[in-house]
């Protein structure tokens, strides 16, 4: 028990670049995450979209929710505007997502530890096919720091390499 809720304000979390792609044409997009409440119980995430950024088909090892607040993102072949509710159980697989031409900004919550992203060895194809078809390729991000040891998966498990590594 913590006593009470526990209030976090958005903008007392540091934004995270977890996930970024670099086009042809020298623009950039890129996935800034804020971690809410990370706890091994549940997971709280805010993150914001920039235009036109890519992710790849992906799962997490939890059932999760990820709720659109602004903007809009296309999942898979579903275009989910803001209002829309997504719901992942646990080992299933979801996108590729794609921000629409504003951006998006997205609400997530995962059950249990189970915060590092997975796909196939295909997906990750099909991942750098789509962004070659954008004009685009995986960028770097930098590392996490100052997270919990349950929330570093290794760097060979990342949508976007690790400066440095």
């Amino acid at each position: 028990m913590l006593g009470g809720p526990r209030i976090v304000d958005l903008e007392d979390v540091e934004a995270r670049e977890v996930v970024r792609i670099e086009f042809e044409d020298g623009r950039s997009a890129s996935i800034w995450e804020r971690f809410l409440l990370p706890s091994p119980s549940m997971f709280t995430f805010y993150n914001k979209w920039d235009p036109g950024m890519i992710s790849l088909r992906h799962g997490h090892q939890s059932d999760h929710v990820v709720y659109v607040l602004s903007g809009e993102i296309m999942v898979g072949d579903r275009m989910c505007k803001a209002g829309a509710h997504i719901y992942l159980v646990h080992g299933d697989r979801f996108g590729p997502w794609i921000a629409g031409p504003e951006g998006c900004e997205l609400l997530g919550i995962l059950k249990g530890p189970g915060v590092a992203a997975f796909w196939s060895e295909q997906d990750m194809q099909d991942y750098v096919d789509l962004l070659a078809k954008h004009g685009a390729r995986q960028g770097e991000v930098p590392p996490l720091t100052n997270t919990e040891p349950w929330m570093n998966p290794p760097a060979d498990m990342l949508p976007s390499p690790i400066k440095g590594e």
